[in-house]
């Protein structure tokens, strides 16, 4: 039995909704509303889902259009952007836990990260990409992609020691 295009992309993207919207939150905090990159890259795949060679590859499929929406958003915005640090200061009322607070922190501290740095972290750390799979989507070669995710780490611990510190009371060296 034939499967309708809706059908076969729903039975695609359900499994993997959440492991998306993920993505999303994380990839484009403090930028847009990652709604609307995961409408964005949903539309867009919907509709070249004929071209896709192997329902294996849906996932890649699908991380790597929203980074190029994501990536040509950005460069149409760019004099526009302000300092994402100074975008997000509050959190919402809803968001009270103290896991909340560090997820907070923690998307925040991502944001000061260069994109591609952020972006590799995201995908091999969170979402579960191999470094060849994150490669494949960032189109760079994996000793490049290695390099990202050394260097995101050793930011992103000194953005969050720093931020530690200050939360804590310590002085700041």
């Amino acid at each position: 039995m034939i499967k309708s295009k809706e059908q076969r992309f729903l039975a695609l993207y359900e499994p993997i909704h959440d492991r998306f919207e993920r993505f999303c939150r994380a990839r484009v905090y403090g930028e847009m509303e990652y709604t609307d990159l995961m409408n964005e890259t949903l539309l867009v795949t919907f509709e070249k889902l004929d071209s896709l060679k192997s329902d294996d590859s849906f996932l890649s499929y699908l991380f790597s259009t929203a980074v190029r929406l994501l990536a040509n958003s950005n460069r149409k915005m760019k004099p526009e952007r302000m300092p994402s640090i100074e975008k997000e200061q509050s959190i919402p009322a809803s968001d009270s836990t103290e896991h909340s607070m560090e997820v907070h922190l923690l998307h925040r501290a991502l944001a000061e990260l260069k994109d591609d740095q952020r972006e590799a972290l995201i995908l091999f750390e969170i979402s579960g990409f191999s470094i060849r799979e994150v490669a494949g989507i960032q189109e760079a070669s994996e000793s490049a992609v290695k390099q990202r995710l050394k260097r995101g780490r050793e930011r992103l611990a000194q953005i969050l020691s720093f931020e530690s510190e200050i939360k804590t009371g310590k002085e700041v060296s």
